[in-house]
């Protein structure tokens, strides 16, 4: 007889309530389905949690460790993997120093708190301030606002959606990709709309016209990677209107700093620069202003543009300055059941590290994409020579993909640990198999404080792993005992380790041995607002106290204590953008490159899942009707779509409108998935966007590469051209044949 088990997906930041049907064997999932008894998270189920039983049981997936021999890879055991890794690593430690080792991890990683946790342990094991993550694509611009206003760069404040009567929403399409960012507003959306038709104001600021720009009251066509002026356009007006009012419930400091730069902000020019007409941005402005409630909410459109932090910034202070911080239907902190702000500043205290070549600093404790070739190409010393990529896939998620794929293959030692073998994973030494989230447990101890409910659920184990497949942070622990290397760089860990496994062994019982249970129960512990125990007894997750306010002024972390409303580094890059003169169209690259998403994929993780494409499978370039019809194109049309560093094909399609001159095509495609077991097997489907990506150009402050912003040119090709994977098309023959197109050919 079949049985449910009750968890949640881990695939975004809904973190939806699922029930997992699992057969009588406990090994097979027959279903998965929104578990309705949840009392916060079920909403936003979709495809992607439906399917993930595809992912679990991908044909191409690795359950065993695996060694690079030649141009083949031979199975391994743990036991000679570790050794060998450790060995090599050691070796080039010795030679080169810490930071000659290198790591980067992707969304998977970081959605899973003991292998994260874990995973930085490694780390400090080994020394290397050589750190890369995935939130620098996207998120870096939040963290930076939240250390400088805030004092701590995990300190985000949720929508609270329910008692909002005012949603001024920029950079993000809910419709498709939900509300969660840095956030878990489940069902966010629905809320968003339900309040609409309650009578809320919903205003939608895009450069295109999209499923949420049509739900809007008002869409606002901004010009884009100029929102900042936009925003700073709304602030101005408020001020000199006198619509602004005094921050209730936080201190603040500085804010006759801000507004002395903003009356410096001549709205002529500002509208000029975004497009929007004073009439427009007067009534925006009045109708925010004067809302009972209202929240500004931002999301990674603006964070992709090259000035998103100063963006961020003035959201921020949008809210702040009209009373919305931390207050019903604003911009509201949940405390959580861990103290994430202390607890940061313990486990993980502010990094100096610098990178070698640009100088720059870490931001969350990781540097940015971007710098990752460089890195490992420039000879010098600290030049990377290993790196460990950890569920993630920078050469398609990352910028100038190309130039990161030709520096992955320079290094002594690459060790991927996934899933499956992808694009970033093609020159690695050894493959490490991951496990999937329907094959762990545990509890998230960050997830709880950027909720915009007090709610925590416990995840439970589904099904187990593959025979023989070890979770990834025991993988991680075991590494750095081999390589004798503290375990977070704190003497006499290891010796812990080791006596709890022996402990553990001895008595025949799991909990007493070293792992993610115990941070989980230290930290909880801590947190002194619920029990853990409280916590795993509802299957179904636990709503463990109401919604409060007031918790963000008792949580900053600044030296002032109070809300630091003029950084000078925000200040002086405000200044610095308001001198600038507006951007030019240039003749060679007359169009601008923007990113969405795929309702049905998740960034570069999830696009070889047959069971979720219903519609297309792969990407399409999306042009305004006004310049499909001056280049001479129809849709289905194939194109070349060039930029200052790289060169993509695929189809072309006419967008829904919006502003011509841009031209969007969805991120995350383009990634060969690699059958590890027969060389020269793979499969394919669309086209990496981010080959055309600059990895020098970034946003100074969160060194975020231009996602969007990027400027290209477009030419029409000749219809006999070679017709790579894009648009839905799989690669031929699953990549099986030697002879297959450029784009497809083995590596």
């Amino acid at each position: 007889m079949s049985r449910e088990i009750y968890t949640h997906c881990h695939y975004c930041a809904s973190l939806c309530g699922v029930a997992v049907e699992v057969d009588d064997t406990g090994r097979d999932i027959v279903d998965i389905r929104p578990d309705r008894e949840n009392p916060f998270s079920w909403g936003d189920f979709c495809r992607k949690g439906k399917a993930a039983a595809g992912m679990r049981n991908h044909p191409q997936r690795i359950t065993t460790p695996m060694r690079r021999v030649g141009d083949r890879y031979v199975p391994a055991t743990y036991e000679e993997a570790i050794a060998d890794i450790a060995e090599r690593m050691n070796r080039i430690i010795e030679r080169h120093g810490a930071d000659a080792v290198g790591s980067y991890h992707g969304n998977p990683l970081g959605h899973n708190f003991g292998d994260s946790n874990l995973h930085s342990g490694l780390l400090a094991a080994i020394g290397t301030g050589n750190r890369f993550w995935v939130g620098s694509l996207d998120q870096n611009s939040l963290h930076v606002v939240q250390e400088e206003m805030f004092g701590c760069e995990l300190m985000s404040v949720p929508t609270d959606i329910d008692a909002c009567e005012c949603f001024l929403l920029i950079g993000m399409d809910p419709a498709v990709s939900k509300f969660g960012w840095i956030e878990v507003i489940p069902n966010g959306w629905n809320r968003v709309l339900a309040a609409r038709d309650r009578g809320a104001d919903l205003i939608v600021v895009d450069p295109r016209v999209t499923s949420t720009t049509r739900e809007a009251r008002t869409h606002v066509l901004v010009r884009p990677g100029e929102d900042w002026a936009f925003l700073l356009a709304l602030i101005r007006i408020i001020v000199d209107e006198g619509w602004n009012r005094a921050p209730e419930a936080v201190p603040v400091n500085g804010l006759d700093e801000f507004f002395a730069l903003v009356r410096e902000a001549d709205l002529d020019a500002l509208s000029a620069r975004c497009g929007v007409p004073i009439p427009q941005l007067r009534d925006v402005a009045e109708r925010f202003a004067k809302a009972n409630t209202a929240a500004c909410v931002t999301h990674t459109g603006l964070a992709h543009s090259g000035t998103g932090t100063v963006g961020e910034w003035l959201s921020q202070l949008l809210n702040l300055i009209t009373n919305r911080m931390d207050m019903p239907g604003g911009k509201r902190y949940e405390r959580g059941f861990v103290d994430l702000p202390k607890a940061w500043a313990m486990m993980a205290p502010k990094s100096k590290h610098r990178s070698r070549l640009r100088d720059l600093p870490t931001v969350a404790g990781f540097h940015t994409v971007a710098e990752m070739a460089d890195e490992i190409l420039t000879p010098g010393p600290g030049q990377i020579r290993a790196m460990l990529i950890c569920s993630g896939n920078p050469v398609v998620s990352g910028p100038d993909g190309d130039t990161l794929d030709r520096a992955l293959s320079e290094l002594d030692l690459l060790v991927a640990v996934d899933i499956v073998q992808r694009e970033s994973h093609r020159h690695a030494h050894w493959l490490i198999p991951g496990t999937h989230w329907l094959e762990r447990e545990g509890l998230h101890l960050a997830f709880g404080s950027i909720m915009d409910q007090p709610f925590a659920q416990y995840a439970r184990r589904a099904v187990a792993p593959p025979e023989g497949v070890r979770e990834e942070w025991r993988f991680f622990v075991d590494l750095a005992l081999k390589m004798k290397r503290p375990l977070f760089g704190i003497r006499g860990v290891n010796a812990i380790v080791r006596a709890s496994r022996a402990l553990a062994k001895l008595l025949g019982l799991k909990k007493f041995e070293f792992g993610p249970a115990w941070f989980e129960w230290l930290m909880v512990t801590a947190g002194r607002r619920v029990k853990l125990r409280d916590i795993k007894a509802r299957a179904h997750g636990h709503l463990y106290d109401r919604k409060r306010y007031g918790d963000l002024a008792k949580s900053l972390r600044t030296p002032s204590r109070k809300i630091e409303c003029a950084p000078p580094a925000l200040m002086d890059e405000c200044r610095r953008l308001l001198s600038l003169p507006p951007p030019a169209c240039d003749p060679d690259y007359p169009f601008v490159l923007l990113s969405r998403r795929n309702r049905e994929s998740m960034n570069s993780w999830m696009n070889e899942n047959a069971q979720l494409f219903q519609q297309h499978r792969g990407n399409q370039a999306e042009l305004h009707a006004d310049d499909m019809q001056a280049l001479g194109l129809e849709d289905g049309d194939r194109v070349r779509v060039r930029s200052a560093v790289g060169e993509i094909e695929l189809t072309v399609t006419t967008g829904n409108g919006g502003l011509p001159g841009i031209v969007t095509i969805p991120h995350g495609w383009g990634s060969r998935v690699f059958d590890a077991r027969t060389p020269g097997r793979f499969s394919q489907w669309g086209t990496n966007r981010n080959r055309l990506v600059d990895n020098r150009a970034i946003d100074p402050l969160s060194q975020t590469p231009l996602l969007n912003m990027t400027r290209v040119r477009i030419e029409r090709l000749d219809a006999t051209a070679d017709a790579g994977p894009d648009a839905g098309t799989q690669a031929a023959s699953q990549g099986v044949s030697e002879g297959a197109s450029r784009t497809v050919a083995a590596a």
